[in-house]
């Protein structure tokens, strides 16, 4: 356990992107629903796919087998 206290911040870079119409609305649908930025749920949206991505190679062999 730390003795001293460390206020720790989260970086953030701008970076832009296009994003299709209808995809937005569904976006902007959902950030208001829940209260949050579009930025932020945009982030969560990324952080849930790309924690439950399957590795290339895994996903080439199970392609490769159902040849």
């Amino acid at each position: 356990m730390k003795d001293t206290f460390t206020v720790e911040k989260t970086r953030y870079i701008n970076k832009t992107f296009r994003v299709e119409e209808n995809l937005l609305k569904r976006l902007e649908k959902v950030a208001t629903e829940e209260n949050i930025s579009i930025n932020s749920l945009v982030v969560q949206c990324c952080k849930f796919a790309l924690d439950r991505r399957k590795p290339k190679e895994e996903s080439d062999k199970k392609q490769n087998a159902s040849i």
